[in-house]
């Protein structure tokens, strides 16, 4: 049996106009676009079933600003002036808001979106260096520069390198210039400080943080770790987790004697951070 019992699954209806019969796309048109194009976002098994409805609230009005952000995000899309950048520490339901928002604008409106986990895209794009693989670099970046909404998970987890920090400029940029609004999170607190190891500036470096500022809101928050509750866990138990817990901080990660360089914005000379560089594929 047809799937649609308006058009038989022809994708075209009739409709009466002031009396005269034509035809037009059928509404479930749109509807199976939106459904093949949430098949081919890449997001996670883990986060398929995420909305924003369905992700368990409780009193703390930075967490709660960060949802009303994403759910303004979903209602205005495509016409958004910004998109979101969303740090805290893990397990705080930054991966669930922007999941949640992707998946929402891809249904509400048929839109192309993508998901990434930073870690793993750039995994993807040195893959592309293996010449029995017969891919080329832009066969991966061309549908992350392109993607009408994309999410970024995890920024700043991957060991800053000039290859990184150019392949991610490229990214970031390309997406800017043709305003295309992208959702990130990050681990890594903003902090203005060149010399905290563990802040976003010093992980993604200063041209992309620069960058990062003028093209995202920035909601920043704590909260109680998700992963520590029991499934049938409530607001409730999140507040009483939360006022017991202490805040929480990424753990410094940093060992030995590493080198990386970060130029400041007010003179050409160079902070030693003490990381290793590296290139593509180390």
């Amino acid at each position: 049996m047809p799937s649609c019992a308006i058009c038989d699954d022809t994708g075209w209806k009739t409709i009466d106009d002031n009396g005269v019969s034509r035809v037009t796309r059928c509404d479930c048109l749109k509807v199976r676009a939106a459904e093949q194009h949430l098949r081919d976002a890449r997001i996670p098994p883990r986060y398929q079933r995420c909305t924003l409805e369905n992700l368990i609230t409780y009193p703390n009005e930075k967490f709660l600003k960060a949802v009303s952000s994403a759910k303004r995000f979903v209602e205005a899309f495509p016409v958004v002036q910004k998109g979101l950048m969303l740090i805290g520490p893990p397990g705080i339901g930054k991966t669930h808001i922007a999941v949640a928002a992707l998946r929402q604008v891809i249904q509400r409106t048929g839109a192309r979106g993508q998901y990434y986990d930073t870690r793993g895209l750039l995994r993807d794009i040195r893959s592309t260096y293996n010449p029995t693989l017969q891919m080329a670099e832009m066969d991966v970046l061309r549908p992350v520069m392109e993607a009408e909404v994309l999410v970024l998970d995890d920024l700043g987890a991957e060991r800053l390198t000039d290859w990184v920090e150019e392949t991610m400029s490229l990214i970031v940029n390309t997406r800017y210039n043709e305003r295309r609004p992208t959702i990130f999170t990050s681990n890594y607190e903003d902090i203005p400080d060149e010399g905290e190891m563990n802040s976003l500036l010093v992980r993604v470096g200063f041209r992309l943080h620069s960058r990062l500022r003028e093209m995202c809101e920035f909601l920043e928050y704590d909260g109680p770790d998700y992963r520590e509750l029991p499934p049938n866990a409530g607001a409730e138990d999140l507040l009483g987790l939360w006022k017991t817990q202490p805040r929480r901080k990424l753990p410094s990660k940093t060992t030995g004697q590493a080198r990386a360089q970060l130029k400041t914005p007010k003179s050409a000379e160079r902070v030693d951070l003490k990381w290793s560089g590296g290139r593509a594929g180390s």
